[in-house]
């Protein structure tokens, strides 16, 4: 027999460990090649996609950009604002309705010789100090005001009618003119049939019960409430403020419904401390 090519035979030698070795290294180092290559190719792709995504820029932006510069700044428009800030003079009353105001107080006829003597007393602060021009009407029977270009202040009028009025009420010059004085002064006028019904002797003891012997419970309550109390016949009349007029009402109240003067002393005593030592 002849012998075989060499060919055959290296075919039919097993590959030694060796061999096999090398052959797996060379396997590895081709995959991680095949691997790092696509990681290396990633980024230029990535950055070469936005650029031939981006649009074209907008030739109609640009105008808008350069009119939002041009718009000034808020701070300059409130200089301006300040500057052109229009002043105007403080409108007097006349200026407010158009007219000249008047009012019309009627004087009772129980009242009018009070008013003359005092008369000189009424105009005077209603003339000096209120800058009101004043008349008496003799056939109406009324005392007459109405502003004039001199009056400055536009309550000067209802100030001054509520002057006038206190004083036709029945309350003396010197508690009339804290009206004048004060914003926080009113009037109270309320009758004795309005608390309760009485006629008679029953009406003629409520109204000594709150006028008390030589006039000592009216003083009492005019002192405790810092008011000013009139009676005339079955009505009151109380000026002082708010609260005050409030706690003088509810002791003739009380002294109205039967409470006796002794009650109604204790009840003012307490209101008194109290209103102490708030001031």
């Amino acid at each position: 027999m002849g012998r075989l090519p060499t060919d055959a035979m290296a075919v039919d030698k097993p590959a030694t460990p060796a061999s096999a070795n090398k052959n797996n290294k060379k396997k590895t180092k081709k995959k991680k090649n095949s691997a790092q290559s696509p990681t290396s190719t990633t980024p230029t792709t990535a950055a070469s996609e936005p650029s031939q995504e981006s649009p074209a820029p907008n030739p109609e932006s640009t105008p808008v950009d350069a009119m939002e510069t041009e718009q000034p700044t808020p701070t300059d428009a409130m200089q301006v604002d300040k500057t052109k800030k229009p002043k105007f003079k403080k409108l007097r009353p006349e200026a407010l309705s158009g007219n000249r105001e008047f009012r019309k107080i009627p004087v009772p006829p129980h009242r009018l010789t009070p008013l003359q003597k005092e008369w000189i007393k009424i105009y005077s602060p209603l003339v000096e100090h209120m800058k009101l021009q004043v008349r008496m009407n003799i056939k109406s029977k009324a005392v007459e005001l109405r502003t004039c270009p001199q009056t400055v202040d536009a309550g000067a009028l209802q100030k001054g009618a509520d002057f006038v009025k206190a004083f036709c009420l029945g309350f003396e010059i010197n508690d009339a003119i804290a009206l004048l004085r004060l914003d926080d002064l009113y009037i109270d006028t309320f009758e004795i049939k309005d608390v309760k019904t009485l006629a008679g002797d029953n009406l003629s003891r409520a109204i000594g019960r709150i006028v008390g012997k030589d006039g000592k419970t009216r003083f009492a309550i005019e002192n405790t409430s810092r008011t000013r109390v009139v009676i005339a016949d079955t009505k009151i009349h109380i000026l002082g403020s708010f609260a005050n007029i409030r706690v003088a009402r509810d002791a003739i109240v009380s002294l109205i419904l039967g409470s006796t003067p002794g009650k109604v002393y204790s009840q003012l005593r307490t209101i008194s401390a109290r209103m102490k030592e708030r001031f």
